[in-house]
């Protein structure tokens, strides 16, 4: 896991955008929506996965841990 730091300014424009732009339990909805046809769009392609299973494995992982922080969904009992 990467431990680089934002820039302030960076930092500032993530918050207006997820404070005032969006809706978070919508976004997180359409990360999970967006996850789940790539999941079966990578299935469906063999060669695609073989060649790229790292990375998708990464972009999984992200997005879904974006959509936890946007909505913890997964962490709740």
């Amino acid at each position: 896991m990467s431990t680089k730091t934002l820039s302030t300014e960076a930092e500032t424009r993530l918050m207006n955008f997820f404070n005032n732009t969006i809706d978070p339990k919508g976004m997180a909805k359409a990360i999970r929506q967006v996850n789940y046809v790539l999941a079966l769009g990578a299935l469906r392609q063999h060669e695609t996965l073989q060649n790229e299973i790292d990375n998708l494995q990464n972009s999984f992982y992200w997005l879904n841990e974006l959509a936890e922080v946007l909505n913890p969904y997964l962490s709740k009992e």
